[in-house]
């Protein structure tokens, strides 16, 4: 008689126990996920400083050829990278929930240079 009724404790017990088991043993998993995580986001501020340096650097080496109708647009450039750190800093140090900024990345670097301006003529069609 006390058979059954252990082996019927033990039945419903061991759903509670694996359950409990399982979300014990994930726990230290989430941290440490968490914590490489964080590694990976510090590493990848670092390449952005590099990547920064390596951008500004080149944007004042570089000149704008005045024949030029494409360049390289670096303060766009710059401008993505330094809201790709402020997204990553926000994540790595929250104060409190905040909404999400729905502004994207921009992601083309190419403009054209705008022709030069044409005179401007009067009134009567004349320069």
């Amino acid at each position: 008689m006390l058979a059954p009724m252990w082996q019927r404790a033990a039945h419903r017990g061991v759903p509670i126990f694996l359950v409990t088991a399982l979300l014990l043993g994930q726990s230290p998993m989430v941290l440490a996920e968490s914590s490489a995580q964080r590694q990976e986001l510090v590493a990848a501020l670092r390449q952005l400083d590099a990547l920064e340096r390596s951008v500004a650097d080149s944007a004042a080496h570089t000149s704008v050829t005045p024949g030029e109708r494409y360049h390289f647009d670096y303060p766009r450039l710059l401008a993505d990278l330094a809201r790709l750190r402020a997204g990553i800093q926000a994540y790595l140090t929250p104060s409190r929930a905040q909404p999400r900024d729905p502004s994207e990345l921009v992601g083309d670097y190419r403009t054209e240079r705008a022709s030069s301006p044409s005179p401007e003529t009067t009134v009567e069609g004349k320069p």
